[in-house]
């Protein structure tokens, strides 16, 4: 399970510059949620090989009692509360307030792992910068220029190390034959998820266990469908004992993403008696980057009149265009119609995300790609594709090597990932095509 850290602090000390650094720009926000107070905001971030997921909070006034600086204190206790460790951020040059004192007092009782960190350092003495910030009590402060990313690594390598002792233990990974495939049901509040859940488990079965006191625990629950192995990745939030999903509709967003990349498909849920929102977007969106299989589930189709069938398919079709390569189902959860559908989608998009493609094959499809339609040139440079391989699975990558291939345009790519998924029938899956350039060891050097 990634670790999540929250990024802390009163108004304008800098907390969406250094999210921006962690999580290369602003484009690699997740979720910009209706609901939520605009300045709330999670991202992926990346060190080497580590992976996390990173929350930017709003200006934080703990004593608010009403209006926006309110909603924002709630938003960002809720992000303390899902945290694995905080990072709590003062202004170098202000120094320090009694603002930043009563957020310590917060942070100190909420039990979570706080880093103080001194932000707009750049070009100022340790010492001088830092004195003021001993009264709080938070140890030695890490001093750091987000703007210029003076001192982030070492700030986000401790961060990782103390999120990753705090953060929930997880069982070493099952293989899918052992558990089946991992299915996580993804969407909006109230879209119908416990009612498909319900569906899939049997109504009247109950399910029992007991919970951790964190609501980022990962609960995996086998169930066997037609014969079937499959493993349901809880995305909601806590349960009571015997009581089924009774509070999946409670949205975290850290826990659907990170049920998202646990998953070996995802199946999203749409309400087909809502307009396709933003939220829905954001989150095919996020499904799409972590490269997760996916099948789509339009739910509440029963009782809609034809006309009102058209529209929705024309608003998905205008809103989802790039979730091309999923399957789509109109589904009741509450009536079980089209759900033994829906779940042979979800083997053939499994199928799809770990098939196993030979090289010579893959090469011979790429050669007829070529032969059918070759790249074009940049200036006097045509790129030569030469053999293909398998990189990865779930989702599928194929490996192209070749000379000059950084001049392959994006409108080539896309023919290429059409005619590898034509040929390979890859229904219900990402495909990711990753461009090798070797030098012709015969070219002489330029003079």
């Amino acid at each position: 399970m990634k670790p999540v850290i929250a990024l802390v602090g009163r108004p304008n000390v800098g907390k969406s510059t250094l999210f921006n650094r962690l999580t290369r720009s602003r484009d690699a926000l997740v979720a910009d949620l209706p609901g939520l107070t605009r300045d709330r905001h999670y991202g992926e971030g990346r060190v080497g090989e580590r992976p996390f997921l990173v929350i930017d909070t709003g200006g934080f006034e703990p004593v608010a009692k009403e209006g926006i600086m309110h909603e924002m204190a709630k938003q960002t206790k809720q992000a303390v509360a899902e945290a694995d460790a905080v990072i709590f951020i003062v202004d170098g040059r202000q120094g320090m307030t009694p603002h930043d004192k009563t957020i310590t007092d917060f942070l100190r009782k909420s039990g979570r792992p706080v880093l103080l960190v001194v932000n707009k350092a750049e070009g100022m003495k340790y010492t001088s910068v830092t004195a003021d910030f001993y009264e709080l009590g938070m140890g030695d402060p890490y001093v750091i220029s987000a703007a210029h990313g003076d001192g982030v690594m070492d700030l986000v390598d401790e961060a990782l190390n103390i999120a990753e002792q705090h953060a929930p233990q997880q069982d070493e990974p099952v293989e899918p034959d052992q558990k089946g495939i991992r299915i996580a049901i993804v969407g909006r509040p109230n879209v119908g998820k416990s009612t498909l859940v319900n569906t899939l488990l049997g109504e009247n079965r109950v399910i029992a266990f007991d919970m951790p006191g964190t609501t980022r625990d990962s609960i995996e629950i086998p169930f066997e469908r037609d014969g079937k192995h499959y493993t349901l990745i809880d995305t909601a939030g806590i349960r009571r004992r015997g009581k089924v999903f009774e509070a999946i509709e409670k949205f975290s967003v850290v826990k659907t993403l990170q049920s998202i990349s646990e998953a070996n498909v995802v199946i999203l849920l749409l309400d087909a008696q809502q307009d396709i929102s933003e939220q829905d977007a954001h989150i095919a969106g996020f499904i799409l980057e972590s490269g997760r299989a996916l099948v789509v589930g339009i739910n509440k189709w029963d009782g809609l009149e034809s006309d009102q069938r058209d529209a929705i398919k024309m608003d998905i079709e205008r809103k989802l265009s790039f979730l091309f390569f999923a399957k789509f189902h109109f589904i009741s959860a509450l009536q079980a119609t089209g759900i033994a559908q829906l779940m042979k989608s979800v083997d053939s998009a499994y199928a799809a995300a770990m098939a196993k493609l030979a090289t010579p094959k893959l090469t011979r499809a790429l050669e007829e790609a070529v032969e059918h339609q070759q790249p074009k040139r940049r200036g006097s440079i045509r790129p030569k594709l030469r053999y293909a391989h398998q990189g990865g699975q779930n989702p599928p990558i194929v490996v192209i090597h070749g000379n000059a291939l950084e001049a392959i345009d994006p409108g080539y790519k896309r023919y290429l990932e059409k005619h590898f998924r034509d040929t390979f029938s890859l229904v219900g899956t990402p495909l990711r095509i990753e461009f090798r350039s070797s030098k012709n060891p015969f070219a002489k050097d330029p003079k």
